[in-house]
């Protein structure tokens, strides 16, 4: 009887281990963050035993963690771009690499006391002394924003009324807190505080916004992480983006 029971004993201790086993952890772009915390359930219940963690933020700033050895086994971004850096850097399995989603670009102003602005050039109006705009070098809106804004000639002129925000959902609150004018999110990022803020217009991105997912390359989960990049290809997936606003790729 005593293999028995020793062999009891190693797959007690080896039944919490395999469960542990069964975690992945996800960072995606702060913009997908309601998407992917509806789509994290979904995930576990076609994979019993699975757990999915999220962590959000800037694109850029999820793209400094992992290459400061952050445990990561997904990496969604908002551009492609961010997702291109991380293939350089050799941080993704490029093999893995898949566009799941897309997005609009917006300008966005308070519900109610608003400006009134109706076109790039209103922003350099009297009416607009704030503008919040997502930090270039981290954060995907705001080169999507930069972009637009150079096109029109309006970058350099407009930049001495601009709030740097850490991420879009940042610019999201400032302009919902009537702390500026006028700012630049994705047309999903609107949508979750409808009650607050309004489309003014959507200007459009010389380059499409559009979300990648890799596997990352350390992570120690890759099967359930690939399966995971392959889920957000799915019908259920697609159907829950969607109730969100976002686009197919």
């Amino acid at each position: 009887m005593r293999p028995l029971r020793l062999l009891s004993l190693v797959l007690a201790l080896a039944l919490p281990l395999a469960a542990a086993a069964q975690q992945i952890t996800v960072s995606a772009a702060a913009s997908l963050t309601d998407a992917f915390k509806a789509l994290g359930p979904k995930f576990e219940a076609v994979k019993p035993g699975a757990t999915v963690r999220f962590n959000f933020a800037a694109s850029g700033v999820l793209l400094q963690q992992i290459a400061q050895g952050a445990p990561v086994d997904v990496f969604a971004s908002a551009d492609q771009e961010t997702m291109g850096r991380a293939a350089e850097q050799k941080l993704i399995d490029t093999a893995t690499r898949r566009n799941f989603a897309s997005n609009a670009l917006v300008l966005i102003e308070p519900l109610r006391g608003g400006a009134g602005v109706r076109s790039l050039q209103d922003l350099a109006g009297p009416g607009v002394r704030k503008i919040a705009v997502g930090k270039t070098a981290t954060v995907p809106v705001g080169r999507y924003t930069r972009q637009v804004l150079e096109g029109a000639g309006l970058w350099s002129v407009l930049e001495p009324r601009f709030i740097q925000a850490d991420s879009v959902r940042q610019v999201l609150d400032y302009v919902a807190r009537g702390e500026v004018e006028a700012g630049f999110v994705y047309r999903t990022d609107a949508a979750v505080m409808g009650d607050k803020v309004r489309i003014a217009f959507a200007p459009a991105t010389a380059v499409p916004v559009s979300y990648p997912a890799a596997v990352v390359a350390d992570s120690r989960q890759k099967a359930l992480a690939g399966e995971f990049v392959a889920f957000l290809s799915s019908d259920a997936a697609r159907e829950v983006l969607a109730r969100h606003g976002f686009g197919t790729p």
